[in-house]
């Protein structure tokens, strides 16, 4: 896909995936839910090279899912924090784990609880007008020009 003219693209997927549409940009975002801030932090867990860690985030940084804020002066550090876009992200990782947890199961997985109640989390998509769960209901696409 040619992340230069992806805006142009009518597809909200397809523009989506030009700005996270790669594991270590959807794994940093994971990492950055999870409380990481900070690119030690991120390298850590993800034992990604610092070379490519540098560049998704400052690729997440400049599509505005993550903002670079300075902690330390001396030496200069920064940290990176989930902006609204970033949080609103949060769904999506959670559908990605919900079809993971069916399709690619097996062995040991992480689960994730509520914090108030204690219940595992149990993600589904539902369509906000009807509630109907999606996928259980025909749709079709409409392209711009046949709107």
């Amino acid at each position: 896909m040619d992340n230069e003219n992806s805006c142009d693209n009518p597809c909200p997927i397809a523009r989506s995936l030009a700005v996270a549409g790669d594991a270590w940009s959807i794994l940093i975002l994971r990492d950055a839910h999870a409380g990481l801030t900070r690119f030690d932090q991120f390298r850590k867990s993800l034992g990604i090279a610092p070379t490519m860690l540098t560049r998704r985030l400052a690729a997440l940084t400049e599509e505005g899912l993550l903002e670079k804020r300075r902690y330390s002066e001396h030496p200069p550090r920064e940290e990176y924090l989930l902006t609204a876009a970033g949080r609103d992200f949060l769904p999506v990782l959670f559908m990605i784990g919900a079809w993971g947890r069916q399709y690619r199961g097996g062995g040991k997985l992480t689960r994730f609880f509520d914090a108030e109640t204690g219940t595992e989390i149990k993600a589904i998509a539902v369509d906000e007008v009807t509630g109907a769960k999606i996928g259980t209901r025909p749709m079709r696409m409409v392209t711009p020009d046949e709107s």
